[in-house]
């Protein structure tokens, strides 16, 4: 049967992008920054020159800086596909998302008809206390306009911790502008999305990302979980990128015995550094089930890889991105720096889970497309491996390197490509600009819906979805609503449970259809 390849383009986008950011995001922060640089030979010195005559005497304005980004960027292209060029524009939020925290007003935007829309106020942040919420308009800071020719930069929002800002507010519903004064603050990233009891023994928590604060929100959720009843744990990783190497060691840490061997790294010299278990596990010997897909990668690789490697626990879901690299940030002296490939990890038996890139980035990040094509993602007899990477656990379970971290308990994904593309909508959020669009207009009123109400008896109706399928451009594929009515009402309110309510009320609503949640319970009641 002939495939469609209408969202190609779009999987290709999607998976560059993730791919860049897995590389900016996996730093190996144990090393310190002190670098000796060779003196400059023959070749640094007419690159500087080069700049220096174009500064001087091209016949017009250059800038130089934009010159030398450019350049920076085309050597880093000749690296690995995660070794990245930051800009210090970029520098200051990506340093935020590893650190998982920031100072600032605390919402979740995007720019909508040339004003600024909140997704969502982040939950305790200062925003949030001050009563914004999701659907709201931010129209000026301390009286200066936010839209249209004369608006200032976004940058006006932030600011010192302690500091106020006046914001001009448009609420869905009003005519008039209201002032609302928030201070602001210290805003938690929040690197757990949702944990609750998916069964009265079972126990489930998401996380995005690994960063700095992920090991204080693992510890608070699971003893909550563990004093509701749960003798088991499933850490759902799909969809995570990955993040600071550390936070995955400290979350490996939790469910293995004391010096046990969770990863090794080796540098360029073929010096090795082992990274062990400590007494420091609150849920060893205890039921653990991890939950990959193809989008799982990096951090979330060496998790799953030490726990598969360890016998420990069951990995359930699809072959892993396959990123075996680590990163060290290197700052560049103008607030720009770079991420740099400095060591290879290794799992426990010896893999590097590191798929191949020889042939360029561009062959690299659109791998999803070939396993798309060679059905891999909808049968494990699908998935290549090679014999010569093959690895035996201490348990006797034969495992592969070379390209991510197959699970011990294959689930397809929907079959086809319009299923597939629904369910990469559903995760990523694609739907929050519509729906946000949808709550300042025609569904304002129901900011006042009660959540029992809303999950109770609220129906996205049939004319909502089928301006949902002219927005994604759905209309112009083979698809037909009646055969797809449930997943895109799905999707729609879930988006809206994130902007009306919270992510953990997303994250349920989405779980209650997932197949590989439903594959996740049953093992469990087995167990």
């Amino acid at each position: 049967m002939k495939k469609s390849y209408v969202y190609y383009p779009l999987f290709l986008g999607v998976f560059f992008a993730l791919g860049i950011w897995l590389g900016s995001v996996l730093n190996e922060n144990t090393i310190g920054n002190d670098y000796v640089f060779s003196n400059s030979g023959a070749k640094k010195r007419k690159l500087n020159r080069l700049i220096d005559l174009i500064d001087q005497r091209y016949v017009d304005k250059i800038n130089t800086d934009s010159i030398v980004d450019a350049t920076v960027n085309e050597i880093m292209q000749n690296l690995d596909p995660h070794s990245v060029y930051i800009s210090s524009d970029q520098a200051e939020d990506l340093e935020n998302s590893l650190r998982g925290d920031f100072v600032g007003i605390g919402v979740r935007f995007f720019v909508n008809q040339d004003s600024i829309s909140v997704l969502r106020s982040i939950e305790n942040g200062p925003s949030d206390k001050a009563g914004i919420k999701g659907g709201d308009k931010i129209l000026y800071a301390d009286g200066k306009p936010l839209f249209g020719l004369n608006a200032v930069s976004t940058n006006a929002l932030k600011g010192e911790e302690g500091t106020e800002v006046v914001l001009g507010i448009l609420r869905p519903g009003n005519e008039e502008v209201i002032n609302i004064p928030v201070t602001r603050g210290n805003v938690a990233i929040i690197s757990i999305d949702a944990a609750y009891l998916l069964t009265p023994k079972l126990g489930y928590i998401k996380i995005n990302r690994f960063s700095e604060t992920t090991e204080a929100e693992f510890k608070k959720a699971i003893k909550s979980l563990k004093r509701a009843g749960a003798t088991q744990i499933a850490l759902d990783l799909r969809d995570n990128p990955g993040g600071i190497l550390s936070a995955a060691i400290e979350i490996a840490d939790e469910f293995l015995e004391d010096d046990t061997l969770i990863l090794f790294q080796k540098d360029r010299n073929n010096k090795r550094k082992d990274s062990y278990a400590t007494d420091r596990g609150s849920y060893e010997n205890s039921d653990v089930f991890i939950l990959i897909n193809e989008n799982s990668a990096s951090a979330s690789e060496v998790v799953a890889g030490a726990l598969q490697d360890n016998d420990t626990g069951t990995i359930i879901g699809r072959r892993s991105f396959g990123k075996g690299l680590v990163q060290q940030e290197i700052k560049l002296g103008d607030g720009s720096a770079v991420r740099l490939t400095i060591a290879r990890y290794y799992t426990p038996t010896g893999r590097s889970i590191q798929r191949p890139y020889d042939n360029g980035n561009e062959d690299y990040f659109k791998e999803y497309i070939d396993r798309y094509n060679n059905g891999e993602l909808q049968s494990e007899d699908n998935i290549e491996v090679n014999d010569s990477l093959k690895r035996v656990t201490p348990g006797g379970k034969t495992v592969y390197g070379g390209g991510g971290i197959i699970p011990d308990v294959f689930v397809p994904s929907p079959d086809g490509y319009i299923l597939q593309t629904l369910e990469y909508f559903g995760r990523t959020g694609f739907a929050d600009l519509f729906v946000n669009k949808f709550l300042q207009e025609e569904g304002s009123a129901m900011r006042f819906m009660s959540q029992s109400d809303f999950i109770g008896s609220y129906e996205v109706s049939e004319k909502i979805m089928k301006e949902f399928i002219q927005y994604a451009e759905l209309d112009k594929t083979s698809m037909k609503l009646p055969g797809y009515r449930r997943e895109i009402a799905l999707i729609i309110k879930s988006s809206m449970a994130e902007q009306l309510f919270n992510t953990e009320l997303k994250v349920k609503l989405l779980n209650k259809e997932d197949v590989m949640i439903k594959k996740l319970v049953a093992l469990s009641k087995a167990k």
